[in-house]
């Protein structure tokens, strides 16, 4: 039974976006809702011995930076949507939090500390979100069914009717989609819709439990004679089964990095970023933080479709990118041979090359057989690049003990999306590996979200 507490002053933000207060006995309280610098009371959910945690009742003292949510369905209430953490909190404020939470993750995890802070990487507020996963559920007491994201600490589908963080085309697309899945045969077994925006079309991949009849397929394709900018992709067990719904599609998806002269087609279930117009600017940045001369070799570590590799490979003379598995590297192949065909210019992707690694059972045997670089660019998954960095100290460390065989790259740049991983490698680079954090900052890759992306540089001392 929740209890109402006295008065709290915030202090902080964590890592979840709950404000944080501390009592006179220095016991932490965690009350969701709160904000820096305000005064509240709170409802007490949970007591341990060094902390307790609660939810926003009141505020006395309200914060300048607090902000009207732009979301009708953003809240603490019972059936809010559990999609944003943070729209009560002004935009440029998120981005300081974030900056913050990087800064204490670096130093209090892996006692490292930037020489240099960099400028936040910012974009749109709103509508940035080009990639999502809806939840669908036919709720047969409301005699509806939902299609969004998850309610706030629930299992239950949020009945949301708009989102501003979705493209405005798509947010339009929620209702019909709930008319849609209704009209369906197969309404009780579709369970998830996944969306994929490229710049030219909207891709929609249906998950079916049973296979859809001749109608249910029909219906689909009616939806888009209604909204043309949609292209229906299914999927009847794992993602190895997506497949379009009409294979004479003449739309394929991609996104463009216009600065490189770069089109990077894809398939609406692989891994792109969700927010397109701060990719294009991380990948500017991280390029150019590496400061590749024309005679460099470069590594791009955890290269995926080659969202790095390809643009590295117009600056520097040859570029490998290595990934951790051998489809993926077949599709980066793919997108390389595409540009060295189709334009005059692609001469300077001819360079280019890719590796399969297990990336996370690296070893300094391994990285020998990758050769010397002079530059690395690193993108890990949220589990960051352990193996990786731990194989470049061991084999530094080696290196030293003995004749020079390799030559360790003068530079990194770490682009993460977990700053505890990053932590945790950037302590292993610095303490052991002999390298300096020379600048570190964050991206607002997830407005009003907790999520915290961020780029590391990291020099050979």
């Amino acid at each position: 039974m929740a209890n109402e507490d006295r008065t709290l002053w915030i202090e902080s933000l964590d890592i979840d976006a709950q404000g944080i207060s501390h009592r006179s006995d220095g016991k932490v309280v965690f009350v969701e809702g709160a904000l820096p610098f305000e005064q509240v009371s709170a409802n007490i959910h949970r007591k341990k011995n060094n902390w307790e945690s609660g939810t926003l009742s009141y505020i006395h003292h309200a914060s300048p930076q607090r902000m009207q949510p732009g979301c009708p369905h953003f809240g603490l209430h019972a059936g809010a949507c559990g999609g944003c953490k943070m729209q009560h909190l002004q935009p440029a404020a998120q981005v300081a939090v974030k900056q913050r939470v990087l800064e204490d993750n670096l130093w209090h995890l892996g006692k490292v500390k930037a020489d240099h802070i960099l400028r936040p990487i910012e974009g749109p507020a709103w509508g940035y979100r080009y990639r999502a996963r809806f939840s669908v559920r036919h709720v047969h007491k409301k005699g509806t069914v939902l299609v969004g994201f998850h309610e706030r600490k629930s299992r239950y589908v949020a009945d949301i009717q708009v989102c501003p963080v979705l493209p405005a085309h798509v947010s339009a697309l929620l209702m019909p989609l709930r008319q849609l899945v209704a009209s369906l045969d197969a309404i009780e077994t579709c369970p998830q819709i996944e969306l994929a925006c490229g710049d030219n079309v909207t891709a929609l991949v249906l998950r079916h439990l049973e296979p859809l009849s001749a109608e249910d397929q029909n219906r689909l394709r009616a939806f888009t004679k209604q909204h043309p900018e949609v292209q229906w992709w299914l999927q009847p067990k794992g993602l190895d089964t997506v497949h379009l719904l009409d294979e004479s599609s003449p739309l394929s998806l991609f996104y463009a990095l216009p600065e490189f002269g770069i089109t990077m087609p894809f398939r609406p279930t692989d891994f792109t970023q969700v927010n397109p117009h701060i990719n294009r600017v991380l990948v500017s940045r991280a390029t150019r933080l590496l400061e590749v001369a024309p005679n460099e070799r470069v590594l791009d570590w955890f290269c995926g479709l080659g969202n790095f590799t390809l643009p590295l490979a117009t600056l520097a003379r040859e570029v490998v990118g290595i990934e951790g598995s051998e489809v993926l590297v077949q599709r980066a192949q793919y997108n390389c041979q595409r540009h060295i065909a189709s334009q005059p210019s692609g001469i300077r992707f001819a360079h280019t090359s890719f590796v399969a690694r297990n990336l996370f059972e690296m070893t300094p045997e391994l990285l020998l057989q990758d050769q010397s670089a002079d530059k690395w660019l690193i993108d890990p998954p949220r589990e960051g690049a352990f193996a990786l960095v731990k194989a470049l100290a061991e084999l530094i460390q080696q290196q030293i003990a003995r004749a020079k065989v390799w030559s360790p790259p003068k530079r990194i740049v770490y682009v993460s999306c977990n700053p505890a991983t990053l932590a945790r490698d950037a302590s292993l680079l610095v303490n052991l590996a002999g390298y300096r954090c020379s600048a570190a900052g964050v991206m607002n890759m997830f407005p009003h979200t907790a999520h915290v992306e961020s780029m590391a540089v990291f020099d050979l001392v």
